[in-house]
């Protein structure tokens, strides 16, 4: 008696749906650590700037806050705004491919059948698998292979604008309480280590996430990083100086 083999084949709904979820999980990952990477370096900057120019708890506090806040509903705002757009231009492709559909059902079954020629299956099998697939659900089939998009996960802006809002307000606690917890002089320079070390973890992350080379990625992270924290630390001591 035979085993039966249970193990997903490549053409198996379950192993094209993981790649495809973890995929999507990847990319949510990805833009949090970006979000929390603008965080930690706008803040980090703007405290910094403030404190060079010899502003007491309150000023940083307020000025934290401000920037936090503002960068918050920033990101959130444009996130929005660009997934909104991204999600009306899924809207609108499959909306003009159910109207070719419904117009010209042998047109785009031979369309279908030749992308599958173009992937490498015979002329006769891509045939029998454009009927079958089109039988089952034409525009789900259309969508995934000629328009790289799944219908039934189109790009949902709430949870952009939420999740950028989000990872945005988490890395700039740290260089917020860093500086007004830490007293005296020692304020900036345990800022900008708590903040290159922070750069350094958000640039490792994000280079394993696109399987990138590390170093590089988290030698430009801090680069960025310090560089804005020193601009805005020249302008803070410039101006404070002419204030004051």
């Amino acid at each position: 008696m035979s085993e039966t083999n249970t193990t997903p084949s490549p053409m198996h709904p379950a192993s094209a749906e993981q790649p495809a979820n973890a995929a999507a999980r990847l990319n949510w990952l990805r833009a949090g650590v970006l979000g929390a990477n603008d965080g930690i370096v706008s803040v980090s900057g703007l405290v910094i700037g403030v404190a060079a120019a010899g502003a007491g708890q309150g000023a940083l506090l307020t000025a934290g806050l401000a920037g936090l806040a503002a960068g918050a509903l920033s990101m959130a705002a444009g996130e929005y705004v660009s997934v909104s757009t991204q999600r009306d231009t899924e809207s609108a492709l499959l909306a003009k491919e159910r109207w070719e559909l419904e117009t010209y059902p042998t047109e785009e079954l031979h369309e279908l059948a030749g992308f599958y020629v173009e992937k490498g299956l015979t002329p006769e099998l891509a045939q029998t698998v454009a009927e079958q697939l089109t039988s089952h659900d034409a525009l789900a089939a259309h969508a995934e292979i000629e328009l790289k998009i799944d219908q039934e996960e189109l790009t949902n802006p709430w949870h952009a604008a939420g999740a950028s809002m989000a990872s945005f307000i988490v890395g700039s606690i740290l260089p917020l309480l860093t500086i007004l917890l830490v007293p005296g002089a020692a304020r900036i320079p345990a800022t900008v280590v708590a903040v290159t070390l922070a750069l350094v973890l958000t640039g490792w992350v994000s280079a394993k996430l696109g399987n990138a080379e590390p170093r590089k990625a988290v030698l430009r992270n801090v680069g960025g990083g310090l560089l804005a924290m020193a601009i805005t630390y020249g302008i803070g001591a410039l101006v404070g100086t002419q204030i004051g």
